[in-house]
C-alpha cells in the first residue's frame, strides 16, 4: 500500500502560520507584484481569485491586487521541510521525495507496528497538524498513479481512500475527467473531446487502436493502463539526478544578442562547475530561450564525447544559441546538460591513417577547471570569485 502526502499550499501555510495576521489573506509567495518572475505558491484564499503557481507575479497582482506578495524564505521553509520527512520517517523508510512538500511512501510492511495504510495516513496527518500545525492532504492506495490521483481529489486537508479490487478501483475512476490521468494535458485533452473521449470510463470503454489512432501507440497503451488504475512502478528512495541546469530571467525583455551570450556564457560556466562538484560527466547540452510572448524554444545536442569542462559546455551553449536565435526580444534564458556517467570518458584512439588527435584534450581541460573549482573554494571571497556548490540540488 502507497500513501501520498502532499503538504497543502506550504509556503504560504508556513507564512500564516508564523504571523497570524496573515491568516485568511490571500498570500502569495514568489517575485513581487511589478517584478519579473512567477509565483511560487498562494494560499487557497489567493486561489479563488484565478492565482497559481508558476503564473506570472505581474498576471497574480492583475488577477488578486489585494493580495500579500512575500519573497520565499526558503531556508525557513527547508527546516519545516525537513521536521515534515522526519515524522514519515518515523513509519516507514521507504519515503520517495518529489519535492519539499511532496513524497510517496509505501507503508506496505508497517502494518504490524501501525495498523493498515489509511490508521498510518490519520497518524502521519495527526503528527503533522499538531507539531507543525499545517494540513496535509493524503491518498492512500495500491500504487503510486492512484495514490496521487487521490490526494488531489480534495485538497486541502482532505483524506482519500481508493478502494482495493480492480472492479472497484474501475468505478472509482470511470467518472473523473480524462485530466485526471498523469499526461492528459490540454493538448492531449482537446484530442480526446473531439472525439467524445471525456472521462476516465471513456477511456476504459475506447478501443485502443482508435487511441492509437489519437494520441500514438505508446501513448494509447499507456493511458489503457491508468484508466483501470494499473501502475508497477515502485517506491524509490534513492532519486537519481537526471539533469542539471541553470536560467536567468531578465528584469526587462532583452533585444541585444551580445547580452544574452554573456549570460548564457555564465550559465553553462556554472552548470559545469555544478556536474564538476557531483562527481559526474554529462553526454548532452540543452538551451532554453523564453521570449517576451511566453513561447518556449529548446535545443538540445550530444556532446562529442560526454564532458564537464567550461569551455565545451560554453561552446555548445554558443552554438545552440546561434541555431535558435529568436526574432524577438528574449526574457529567460537557460543552460543544462544531462546523460550523466559517473566516470570519465575513454581515451581518444589515434586513426592511424587520419590526422594526429588532440590526445588528452579533455583530461587537460577537466583538470584545469577542477583546479579552477579548488582556487574558487580555497580562495573564493579573495580573489572575488563565486564558490561553487557541492550539492547542486535537482532541477
Amino acid at each position: 500500500m502507497i500513501l501520498h502526502v502532499d503538504m497543502d499550499a506550504f509556503f504560504a501555510a508556513i507564512e500564516q502560520r508564523d504571523r497570524p495576521e496573515l491568516r485568511g489573506k490571500p498570500v502569495i509567495v514568489g517575485a513581487g507584484p511589478h517584478e519579473r518572475g512567477v509565483v511560487s505558491t498562494c494560499s487557497y484564499e489567493a486561489r479563488r481569485f484565478g492565482v497559481h503557481s508558476a503564473m506570472p507575479s505581474r498576471e497574480a497582482f492583475r488577477l488578486c491586487p489585494q493580495g500579500v506578495f512575500l519573497p520565499p524564505d526558503m531556508e525557513r521553509y527547508g527546516a519545516v521541510s525537513a521536521a515534515v520527512f522526519s515524522i514519515f520517517e518515523r513509519y516507514t523508510p521507504l519515503v520517495e521525495g518529489l519535492s519539499c512538500d511532496e513524497a510517496f511512501l509505501d507503508v506496505s510492511g508497517a502494518r504490524l507496528l501501525f495498523g493498515d495504510a489509511e490508521t498510518i495516513a490519520r497518524r502521519i496527518r495527526s503528527d503533522i497538524a499538531t507539531e507543525l500545525r499545517l494540513t496535509a492532504s493524503v491518498g492512500v492506495a495500491p500504487n503510486k498513479f492512484l495514490a496521487k490521483l487521490a490526494s488531489d481529489l480534495r485538497k486541502p486537508d482532505a483524506l482519500v481512500v481508493v478502494p482495493e479490487g480492480d472492479d472497484a478501483i474501475r468505478e472509482f475512476l470511470a467518472p473523473l475527467p480524462a485530466t485526471r490521468i498523469f499526461g492528459v494535458g490540454k493538448a492531449t485533452a482537446r484530442i480526446l473531446e473531439a472525439h467524445c473521449i471525456r472521462t476516465i470510463g471513456d477511456i476504459q470503454r475506447a478501443d485502443l487502436a482508435r487511441l492509437a489512432r489519437l494520441v500514438g501507440n505508446a501513448a494509447a497503451a499507456a493511458l489503457k493502463d491508468l484508466s483501470f488504475g494499473r501502475d508497477s512502478r515502485e517506491v524509490e528512495t534513492e532519486r537519481e539526478e537526471k539533469s542539471i541546469s541553470r536560467e536567468h530571467t531578465f528584469d526587462e525583455d532583452v533585444s541585444d544578442r551580445k547580452t544574452v551570450e554573456e549570460t548564457l556564457l555564465e550559465l553553462a560556466s556554472d552548470v559545469a562547475r555544478q556536474v564538476r562538484a557531483a562527481g559526474r560527466w554529462a553526454a548532452t547540452g540543452k538551451l532554453k530561450l523564453r521570449t517576451d510572448d511566453f513561447r518556449t524554444v529548446t535545443r538540445q545536442i550530444r556532446f562529442g564525447r560526454p564532458c564537464r569542462d567550461d569551455i565545451s559546455y560554453r561552446e555548445t551553449a554558443l552554438a545552440l544559441f546561434g541555431e535558435s536565435l529568436p526574432a524577438r526580444p528574449v526574457r529567460l534564458v537557460g543552460f543544462g546538460v544531462s546523460g550523466f556517467s559517473d566516470s570519465p570518458p575513454p581515451p581518444v584512439q589515434p586513426d592511424l591513417f587520419g590526422p594526429p588527435a588532440d590526445s588528452g584534450k579533455e583530461e587537460k581541460r577537466d583538470a584545469l577547471f577542477s583546479a579552477v573549482d579548488e582556487a574558487r573554494i580555497r580562495f573564493g571571497a579573495a580573489l572575488g570569485l563565486g564558490v561553487p556548490r557541492k550539492n547542486p540540488g535537482r532541477r
